[in-house]
């Protein structure tokens, strides 16, 4: 089982920037493909970014797409989600899953499914 906790979320004005990490323990990180998540107040949980398990291969909600970059650091067993241009739109609860099964590629949206259920979360609200 993997532990996931959340961090650098906050409130910032749009257009402004944020960074977020998620650090994991509990089982091999560089096994499994990590993905960020985000809810809204009233909506379901929904797609943002997915990253494989060496760093390759990210792909992005059409939503962010050109906005937030994902990487990871295996050393650090940490993923981050770099987030430009922010729009009032993201303000949500970001979290991080870990993929339920190693070494899967993703070239398209993934079923929220495929990942774990994440860490508490991370505040993020941008301002108009």
């Amino acid at each position: 089982q993997v532990q996931l906790e959340e961090s650098g979320g906050g409130l910032v004005q749009a257009g402004g920037s944020l960074r977020l990490s998620c650090a994991a323990s509990g089982r091999t990180f560089n096994m499994y493909s990590m993905a960020w998540f985000r809810q809204a107040p009233g909506k379901e949980r929904e797609f943002v970014s997915v990253i494989d398990w060496s760093g390759g291969h990210p792909y992005y909600a059409d939503s962010v797409k050109g906005r937030f970059t994902i990487s990871r650091d295996n050393a650090k067993n940490t993923v981050y989600l770099q987030m430009n241009s922010l729009k009032p739109e993201d303000t949500a609860l970001y979290y991080c899953a870990a993929d339920r099964r190693p070494w899967r590629l993703y070239s398209s949206s993934p079923d929220i499914a495929d990942f774990g259920s994440g860490g508490q979360g991370t505040q993020v609200t941008v301002s108009s």
